[in-house]
């Protein structure tokens, strides 16, 4: 069985070995695959994993041997999964491997934010405690308790349940926005819709995926809605955001602060109206890297590859 990755590097930049797939077939892994390679390399393939590889449908045509196409993440629209279908190819994906990893780090932003630790740090070093006539100074109008804030968390699955537990664990009211509204989770939180949570919320932070529904959520209107000391947070998917008017409402001081972790091209490019924005923190797509749920990718993946080989595939999202 040929197991061919089109694109491994962030999954293994080499400190999580792919010992797992190697026990299971014949393993190649390219660390990258432009688009015009896709076809070559994965002409041998049985079972074909990628990341951020797309595969179209006109791709998927050109691949006859392709038994299984294993998305090396949770979203997967990144393959043409209704073609897939079509050539009785089974999509599977890796669901709930990062929770903890994006929740952390959502946590992380909002407690610089708030705490403005690294902020303060930067200034030491360049000498201000030095010259300040007292034993301590703050320089940022935004140093201020969680406790009594209110979160507004859109997209109530696994990462924004995960991320109310830890709000909730400083003290945050915590109102929430979902299609289903179901949650399975033991401590208090309050349904609401888009609107009210931007008009109400001191953090926002999005979690939904991205559909016809949810792309440009976050634009001017909703903007406008937000408290002048809020905060929004964005790791989710780049493209629920307008950029030109999160640029404009943060240069404008219509809301504080804000941190996204994707945008809507990536890597991002240089005319990207982010990388002009005031108040901004811009991280280049790791909330999902931690080590840990790199391993739990790779675990799940392998385990996904057994299932498929003995008949009996699992998280798959094309049946």
């Amino acid at each position: 069985m040929n197991i061919v990755v089109l694109d491994g590097y962030t999954l293994n930049p080499g400190d999580n070995p792919w010992t797992p797939l190697e026990a299971l077939g014949q393993l190649t892994v390219h660390d990258r695959t432009p688009n015009d390679l896709i076809v070559s390399r994965a002409a041998e393939a049985d079972i074909l994993l990628t990341n951020k590889t797309p595969l179209a449908a006109g791709t998927l045509a050109q691949l006859p041997k392709l038994q299984m196409i294993s998305v090396l993440a949770t979203g997967y629209n990144i393959v043409d999964v209704a073609a897939a279908r079509t050539c009785a190819i089974p999509v599977c994906n890796v669901p709930g491997y990062s929770t903890d990893a994006v929740a952390e780090f959502v946590m992380a932003l909002i407690l610089d934010f708030f705490k403005q630790a690294r902020v303060h740090s930067d200034l030491v070093m360049q000498g201000e405690w030095q010259r300040c006539p007292d034993f301590c100074f703050w320089q940022n109008p935004h140093f201020h308790e969680l406790a009594g804030k209110t979160i507004g968390i859109v997209g109530f699955g696994a990462i924004g349940q995960r991320l109310g537990e830890l709000a909730a664990a400083f003290r945050m009211k915590v109102l929430a926005s979902s299609r289903s509204r179901q949650a399975d989770v033991h401590y208090p939180f309050e349904w609401e819709d888009a609107d009210g949570i931007f008009s109400r919320a001191d953090v926002v932070s999005l979690h939904c995926p991205l559909t016809p529904e949810t792309e440009g959520l976050v634009n001017k209107h909703r903007l406008s809605l937000m408290k002048p000391g809020a905060f929004l947070v964005n790791s989710a998917r780049g493209p629920l955001v307008v950029e030109q008017d999160l640029c404009d409402a943060l240069n404008a001081g219509t809301i504080a602060g804000a941190a996204c972790d994707v945008v809507s091209a990536e890597p991002i490019h240089a005319e990207n109206p982010l990388l002009r924005a005031k108040n901004l923190t811009l991280t280049p797509h790791i909330a999902w890297a931690s080590l840990e749920a790199r391993r739990r990718l790779m675990d799940v993946t392998a385990g996904n590859i057994t299932a498929f080989l003995t008949g009996n595939p699992v998280n798959v999202v094309n049946p």
